[in-house]
């Protein structure tokens, strides 16, 4: 077997494996920016809790709807929409704060989103939800992602800016734009992208993974790149690298084709914080030697 047999066959042989690039890719390129921009903001935690806490929403429509695509894409925008407001009211009118509001409202949720897929589908339509299938990904499925990905990075080059200051210091931003119209929006904005890249993810990877391609990648450019507009660039690319190696990984080892690219963006970052030039062991151990 020739290395154009185990590198670029795959996809020009078979068009599931094409589509299944083009949405990986997709996803890369829209999510990692984000990615990003939630390290800057220090909510990689709230991400994760949100893209399990869209379950519900999931299940719901999936009961009343089937495995539609468009059912069940609103309802997960819409349990995202609850699960934020209610972790305000909770952080707002109680003593827990954001993170430990998000993290009760996520268990809840992803145990009422199990239990529901449980009881209408059993374990096969369960491992779907959870896991994701990129492999069988169909047209108007990749239509949806390819349309988040052109969406958010028109929206993020736009508010570039804004979006990089209001991570730094949303109070300096507000203080600093008290009377320009939309700087007080900026954190809806953001989490509204984060929100429908979340649920087109979830088509692809699965809830439990949907966060994967998106943080990982940022994270590994991290220890490579000092400034943001550094790191953005980097992210997509390392998330691009991924999404192509990951799913190379799944067809020649039947490695569910989402874990395989959680796996090998993860492998990314674990050596980009050993060997990376800026905060990694090696940069730490060479600067106090």
């Amino acid at each position: 077997m020739s290395l154009a047999d185990v590198l670029v066959s795959p996809f020009t042989d078979y068009a599931f494996m094409k589509r299944a690039l083009v949405a990986a890719m997709a996803l890369a390129i829209s999510g990692t920016p984000l990615g990003v921009l939630m390290m800057l903001r220090r909510m990689t935690l709230v991400g994760d809790a949100l893209s399990h806490a869209i379950l519900p929403g999931i299940a719901v429509a999936f009961f009343v709807a089937g495995l539609s695509l468009w059912a069940m894409t609103l309802g997960g925008v819409i349990a995202a929409l609850i699960v934020a407001g209610l972790a305000a009211f909770l952080s707002r009118l109680t003593d827990l704060k954001e993170d430990a509001a998000f993290a009760l409202l996520y268990l809840l949720s992803l145990a009422v989103g199990v239990a529901l897929i449980s009881i209408k589908g059993g374990s096969a339509h369960l491992m779907h939800v959870l896991f994701g299938n990129i492999l069988a990904i169909d047209q108007d499925t990749l239509m949806l992602v390819t349309g988040v990905c052109c969406l958010s990075l028109f929206t993020i080059a736009a508010l570039y800016r804004r979006f990089v200051i209001d991570g730094f210091d949303g109070a300096f931003m507000r203080t600093a734009g008290a009377q320009r119209r939309g700087v007080g929006l900026m954190g809806l904005v953001f989490f509204a992208l984060l929100m429908i890249n979340l649920v087109a993810s979830f088509q692809a990877m699965g809830t439990l993974m949907a966060l994967g391609l998106m943080v990982l990648p940022a994270l590994a450019a991290h220890f490579w790149a000092k400034t943001i507009d550094g790191m953005m660039p980097l992210a997509m690319g390392l998330g691009a690298v991924a999404a192509y190696a990951g799913l190379v990984l799944s067809y020649h080892t039947a490695i569910p084709s989402g874990p395989a690219i959680v796996l090998v963006a993860g492998g990314m970052t674990v050596v980009s914080a050993v060997l990376g030039r800026f905060g990694s062991v090696v940069a730490c151990v060479g600067r106090k030697n």
